[in-house]
């Protein structure tokens, strides 16, 4: 049986870290893989997240299962830190949240109950998006199609993205990203945003938003602007929320898939049918990480300490962009990479091609994914004048 199953190239950016981990040169910068790192190029766990996690320590009883929708008062914390504390729609209960093992988690709970109960609905994402959109999708058997999202300049493309929204069938789902938009950086204004929310309305489609980096963006309520936009002006949309990256919780997998629906009985018809696809998948989403997020958002004093390290992470990511760009001055580079400066989140598409991106790594030591995306957040203040430097030379 096994005999005739083939080999296939592992996965691009895994296969960075094993390359950069394999480097002997000191100098060597990994701008590939997608997480937070500080000045000193750690992951840090959050002050907040260890002072919870001595709170569990000390005070959990059981390792009992929690439900295939998690545990509720994970529901109570996530649903308005997304929609908002003062949210009509929590207020008219048309929103419901389940418990997920990470965003990843989230997005296939979405995938299967539209493929399950939304029979002929295909789906649509931007043009690039995050690579495992593509697995994830096709995976639950959707017909998935793009819509144009950066052109060949490398500039956000929207007259294009909403010329193509328009021509979308009614009843097809379209994927947007809610802030700080994977693999680009290029985010939607709040005027993109309501002309975008017209074209969903006019053209009957349900809108899946990939809401990965709230807090990454501008702020936690500035990002959450088109989500909170898009559940409260139309009858049905899914979200799909992570706490990764916010939280800096990455391995404990927790996340969320948020419902809206036109009214609380529909909502919880919905919501019978999500429990049905997280049994199939994995029964129970594990406890821990959201048992972090609880603790942290139900106590002021944490919620307060989570808040300004988050913001401390968000500045240091935006002035590494704009320290990027004035870096570049010098070698005459500073407008073809300025668009850098203008993105949001811990990634930017560069513009590097990739045969530029191979000569940083062979030439530079410098890692990052051929597409030219790079994780700014990998970047320090100290490390930039050689960054700068190589990409000077190979942008010759």
């Amino acid at each position: 049986m096994f005999e005739r199953i083939e080999r296939v190239p592992g996965d691009a950016i895994l296969g960075l870290i094993e390359a950069f981990n394999k480097d002997s040169n000191p100098e060597k910068v990994d701008l590939g893989v997608g997480v937070y790192r500080d000045a000193a190029g750690n992951t840090p766990i959050m002050r907040a997240v260890k002072e919870a996690e001595a709170i569990l320590l000390k005070n959990e009883t059981t390792k009992t299962y929690i439900g295939s929708h998690g545990d509720p008062r994970y529901a109570k914390v996530i649903l308005p830190l997304v929609l908002g504390a003062d949210s009509p729609v929590l207020e008219q209960q048309r929103a419901s949240a389940t418990q997920a093992p990470g965003g990843t988690g989230a997005l296939r709970l979405a995938a299967d109950f539209i493929y399950t109960q939304l029979p002929g609905s295909s789906i649509w994402v931007s043009d690039p998006t995050w690579p495992n959109h593509l697995g994830i999708f096709m995976g639950a058997g959707l017909a998935l199609y793009k819509y144009p999202y950066v052109d060949a300049e490398n500039r956000l493309d929207f007259a294009s993205m909403l010329e193509t929204l328009k021509q979308i069938p009614q009843g097809d789902v379209v994927v947007l990203h809610a802030c700080c938009h994977n693999p680009s950086g290029f985010d939607l204004s709040q005027e993109q945003w309501q002309q975008v929310l017209e074209v969903v309305k006019e053209r009957d489609l349900l809108p899946l938003i990939d809401f990965a980096y709230q807090g990454f963006g501008e702020g936690l309520d500035e990002d959450a602007y088109g989500v909170r936009l898009m559940a409260e002006k139309l009858d049905n949309v899914l979200i799909t929320s992570s706490c990764s990256k916010n939280f800096g919780i990455y391995r404990e997998r927790t996340g969320a898939l948020i419902v809206v629906a036109k009214d609380q009985e529909q909502m919880e018809n919905v919501r019978s049918q999500i429990a049905i696809v997280a049994r199939e998948n994995y029964s129970n989403p594990p406890a821990h990480g959201g048992s972090i997020v609880m603790e942290i958002l139900e106590s002021e004093e944490l919620a307060k300490d989570w808040r300004e390290e988050l913001t401390e992470m968000r500045d240091r990511v935006n002035g590494l962009r704009r320290e990027f760009v004035e870096a570049l001055k010098p070698h005459g580079l500073d407008e073809k990479f300025a668009c850098v400066a203008e993105q949001r989140g811990m990634f930017s598409y560069t513009g590097l091609s990739a045969e530029q991106v191979d000569r940083l790594r062979d030439e530079f030591s410098i890692y990052m994914v051929r597409s030219g995306r790079a994780n700014v957040a990998g970047m320090s203040s100290d490390k930039l004048p050689y960054i700068v430097k190589a990409i000077a030379a190979v942008c010759k």
